[in-house]
């Protein structure tokens, strides 16, 4: 397949979702409503208190909504296409990732490229109307702007990793939904999508820092809220760089792995 054609795999699951206008409205209204139940919520529990686990109430609501739009880069609806790597190996069509002449593993990272574009899209669009109406504070400095935009990006390719992982495993588990199910909850929970990690006991913060999930989303947007000051930015990035070396070469591997298990069943 030639590189300007392989790009075209890219637009697999967005086209799914553009080509569905109702889809796209559900989305939008969905989305709508988690950012005012968080803004609500949030600004609730702060009604009776100023500062908590060294959050105060500004930076409370804008952590929990940045949280939702960040969200949207990657919660696409894959199944609608029949394009997952869980409904490929249950029909027994992914024998056919190995025989196009695009390798299975850059046509998923074409693909992922081309969904979080079009999430990035959606976050973007929330972030602008979040700001314009003051649910949202801005970043305290220009500083603070590019050290969160840098980590958003390599939160994202963590996150890219992660899930790869997390598809990879239907190599060897074939028919495991109940598992990405858990492993989808424990990634959102240890990524402090639910909350804030500083709300949770002293153990199971210093269990997370262990564990890649938080380089995603809680270093980007403790940073953008300013829980996390600039001058300790540098070694966090640096931590995101190298989960992100250390994923690459593990999901290196097993892509080697996986494509001695191919077989074809099912459908």
């Amino acid at each position: 397949m030639a590189a300007p054609h392989a790009w075209r795999a890219a637009r697999v699951t967005p086209l799914s979702e553009l080509n569905a206008p109702p889809r796209m409205t559900a989305v939008a209204l969905r989305l709508a409503v988690q950012v005012v139940l968080v803004w609500s919520l949030w600004r609730g529990l702060y009604a009776q208190t100023g500062t908590t686990a060294g959050l105060s109430r500004d930076q409370a609501v804008t952590y929990a909504v940045l949280a939702v739009l960040a969200s949207r880069l990657r919660e696409l609806d894959q199944y609608a296409g029949r394009d997952t790597v869980l409904q490929h190996m249950h029909f027994g069509t992914i024998v056919y990732w190995y025989l196009r002449p695009l390798p299975p593993q850059r046509y998923y990272a074409l693909r992922a490229a081309g969904e979080q574009l079009y999430g990035l899209a959606w976050a973007l669009t929330g972030y602008v109307i979040c700001l314009a109406a003051g649910v949202v504070e801005p970043p305290g400095s220009a500083a603070v702007a590019g050290v969160f935009a840098l980590s958003m990006l390599l939160g994202q390719w963590v996150l890219y990793y992660v899930m790869l992982v997390l598809d990879q495993l239907c190599f060897w588990t074939i028919r495991n939904t109940a598992a990405m199910l858990i492993l989808l909850f424990a990634q959102n929970l240890l990524s402090g999508v639910y909350a804030p990690l500083w709300f949770f006991p002293d153990w199971f913060v210093t269990m997370s820092a262990f564990l890649p999930f938080q380089a995603t989303l809680s270093v980007p947007l403790s940073l953008y809220v300013g829980r996390i000051p600039l001058s300790d930015a540098a070694f966090q990035l640096s931590v995101q760089a190298a989960w992100v070396v250390v994923l690459a070469l593990f999901t290196r591997l097993l892509w080697r792995r996986a494509a001695r298990r191919v077989i074809s069943q099912g459908g």
